[in-house]
Formats: structure tokens, sequence, C-alpha cells
């Protein structure tokens, strides 16, 4: 049976990295995988997928209006597909998650989402938070703070290099704009 897959992060901790080597490992054995990113991403162009160490493909893109359950179906019919890959899965609405499972439910293709778990605030973000309440698989993808304990939490900088905090939920950016700590140095804001 397809599962909903979610595995998730603070910033930096190779997500699109893994998702791009697991979509390559299916077409390397001759499978077809579609792609999905945020339309609202556009940090290397809108449809790219980019790794920091320099692996990329294009993708559809996915807003808050998009019927994923929908694309997906006309996409599988077109040509089936044996894996779907969506990055930046924060910004997935409620009701995009519960397509996405419906896609692993009913047309029994497994689903894999990549993306950060909280904000720069420590709160979820919507995607998050539903593909938390119903994956059928959660996976933490690791990443280390400045003082080598597992970084939990993401702070978001300005353009000084202060740690900002308030603002706006969503704010694109790398990383110039947001950097992995501990729970305990977020909390302290101690950039090391």
């Amino acid at each position: 049976m397809a599962k909903l897959y979610f595995s998730y992060s603070s910033m930096n901790a190779g997500k699109s990295t893994i998702l791009l080597q697991a979509s390559y490992n299916y077409v390397e054995r001759g499978m077809h995988t579609l792609l999905y990113t945020a339309a609202v991403d556009d940090r290397t162009g809108i449809g790219n997928i980019t790794s920091r160490i320099g692996l990329e493909a294009e993708a559809d893109i996915f807003d808050t209006r998009s019927n994923l359950f929908d694309l997906i179906k006309k996409a599988h019919q077109d040509e089936p597909a044996s894996c779907i890959f969506i990055d930046e899965a924060q910004f997935l609405t409620q009701d995009q998650v519960w397509q996405l499972a419906k896609v692993a439910d009913e047309l029994h293709i497994p689903v894999m989402c990549y993306g950060l778990r909280t904000d720069f605030q420590a709160k979820l973000f919507p995607g998050s938070a539903a593909l938390l309440a119903i994956a059928d698989v959660l996976r933490e993808v690791r990443t280390i703070c400045w003082c080598g304990k597992k970084a939990t939490m993401v702070a978001r900088l300005d353009k000084h290099g202060e740690i900002v905090a308030e603002g706006e939920q969503i704010v694109i950016g790398g990383e110039e704009s947001y950097i992995s700590l501990c729970r305990h140095h977020w909390k302290n804001k101690n950039l090391g």
C-alpha cells in the first residue's frame, strides 16, 4: 500500500538533496516521478528544486489554489508515476495535504513530502502541521547547530546578521536569511 511520507527538519539539513537523490533512484531504474515545489519559493527561479550542493531539477509548481489530487491524477493518466515528490511542503494547505493522502490511498502512488517543521518563531507551518497529523511515516532529517548539538530550530536574520523575533511567517531566503540552531541557542539568540 502506498504511503504519505513527511521528511522534516530545520533549514540547511539537505532535504532537497535527499528528494533529488530519491527521485534520481526511481528514474535510474526506468520509473517516472512527478516533482512539485511551491510557487512562492523563487530563490533559484520558479519551478526549480535546487540543493546547496548543486543538484537541481525542474518541477511543477503549486500554490494555495492548486488541487494537487487533480493535477497528479491527470499527469499520472498521461504517464504513470511511480512516486510523487513535494519540496517546500510547509507551504501546502491543510486541504492539499489531504489531497496528497488521497493520492496515496486512491491512486496507490507513494507521496514523499520534504519541508520545514516550524518557522523562525517556533510555530508550525500549516502544511507541516497537517503532515505531522496525518502522514503515515514521519522522518526527521538532522542537521547541527554551531555547538555540535542537533539543530531543531531556525532563526531569521536581518540584513545586519542579527536575529529577528517578529514578522511575517513567510519570508523567502536561504543561508543569508536563516540559520539552524539547537533549542538552547535559539532561545538565547546565540549565533556562536
